[in-house]
C-alpha cells in the first residue's frame, strides 16, 4: 500500500484484510479468537492508545467481527458493478443493515477533531476520544466511515485473482489485481483456460 494512504484508509483495508487467501484454496480468517485480534491490534499501533499492550477479549472479538462483516459488504457495494470478493459474495450484510451496524459502532465512543502541527511538518487532523479512552470497535468504524467518505474510495477494488480475496486500492490505470503475484496466477490461469478448449 502507498504512504500517501491516509490513516482512515489503511485501517480500514486492513480490518477487510484479516480475511484472506490461506494458501492453500481456502480463505483464512485472522480474527477467529481473541489471542488473533489481540495480535492484530499489536501490529497496528496507531489504532487504539496502548495497543501495545491491548488484551482482546471475547466480546471485542465479536462487535470487531460484526464490524469487519458491515465493513465488508459496504467494500462490495462500493466496487459495484464489479463483483465483490469471492469470501463475500455468497454471504455480504444486506447494505441497510452494514450501514446501521457500522454506524452504530462508530457512535460507540464520541471523538472530536485535535489539529498537530509539529515543527517539521504540516498540520495533521486526528480524532480522539472525547473521554480520553477510544474503544476499539469505535475507531475501526470511524475509519471505516472516513474511508468510505473519502474519495479514495473510488480506488476501491475486488481482487479477483484464483483463489484472491483481498480488496485493495488501485494505484494505477492498468492495474487489475491487489499483488503482482496475484496478476501472474490470473494470466496463468487465463492461459490455460485458453488452451484447455478444443480448437
Amino acid at each position: 500500500m502507498q504512504d500517501s494512504l491516509s490513516r482512515d484508509a489503511r485501517i480500514a483495508l486492513d480490518l477487510a484484510l484479516t480475511v484472506r487467501h490461506d494458501g492453500h484454496g481456502g480463505v483464512a480468517d485472522d480474527l477467529t479468537d481473541p489471542a488473533g485480534l489481540t495480535t492484530w491490534v499489536r501490529a497496528h499501533p496507531d489504532t487504539v492508545p496502548d495497543a501495545t499492550v491491548y488484551t482482546a477479549d471475547a466480546e471485542a472479538l465479536t462487535a470487531v467481527r460484526e464490524l469487519r462483516a458491515a465493513v465488508r459488504a459496504l467494500f462490495a457495494r462500493a466496487v459495484r458493478p464489479a463483483e465483490p470478493s469471492p469470501a463475500d459474495a455468497a454471504r455480504l450484510l444486506p447494505v441497510p443493515e452494514a450501514l446501521a451496524r457500522l454506524n452504530a459502532a462508530a457512535a460507540r465512543t464520541p471523538t472530536v477533531p485535535v489539529l498537530h502541527w509539529p515543527d517539521d511538518a504540516g498540520p495533521a487532523l486526528h480524532r480522539q476520544a472525547v473521554h480520553g479512552d477510544a474503544e476499539l470497535t469505535a475507531v475501526l468504524a470511524q475509519a471505516a466511515v472516513a474511508f468510505l467518505a473519502s474519495p479514495d474510495r473510488q480506488r476501491l477494488r475486488a481482487c479477483h485473482a484464483p483463489r484472491c480475496v483481498r480488496y485493495f486500492l488501485k494505484e494505477h490505470p492498468r492495474q487489475e489485481w491487489c499483488t503482482p503475484s496475484c496478476g501472474n496466477r490470473a494470466r496463468v490461469a487465463r492461459h490455460h483456460e485458453r488452451h484447455r478448449k478444443p480448437a
